[in-house]
């Protein structure tokens, strides 16, 4: 019932919205060397590429990525008070609308070839934040 549950949530939440990668670089975590990982990357046509634990600026470009966002994480769940879930939508606006000097524009620039439109209010700190389909009518 896992494996069915993973490979959906793989095919929504990142294949339906940015295609099927032809490689994936990751470290070697036992999530990414799992079979399951394996054979679904397999099966997409995907190469699966593992860091090196001796070629440093990919793994020091990783850590900064996830501290990055850990750190927006933990902003979140405390200024909120919410499941650190519950913020991760948001969270990846934010990393994939944030300027990234390695590429010299944003994630979403690069994907889509254009600045994200975006309506949305940044609240000053200590301000109560509105998330989900509320902050529509917050900014309309």
């Amino acid at each position: 019932m896992l494996v069915p549950k993973l490979t959906e949530i793989y095919v929504d939440q990142k294949v339906r919205l940015h295609g099927i990668p032809s490689s994936i670089v990751s470290d070697r975590d036992p999530r990414f060397t799992s079979r399951f990982w394996e054979s679904l990357q397999e099966a997409l046509g995907t190469k699966l590429r593992l860091s090196s634990a001796y070629h440093p600026q990919t793994d020091g470009q990783t850590k900064r990525t996830i501290q990055s966002l850990e750190d927006l994480l933990r902003a979140c769940v405390l200024e909120q008070g919410v499941s650190w879930d519950s913020c991760l939508p948001l969270i990846e606006f934010t990393y994939n609308n944030s300027f990234h000097s390695s590429i010299g524009m944003t994630p979403f620039e690069a994907l889509y070839g254009r600045r994200c439109r975006t309506r949305l209010c940044w609240y000053e700190s200590g301000e109560n934040v509105v998330l989900g389909p509320e902050i529509v009518q917050e900014t309309t």
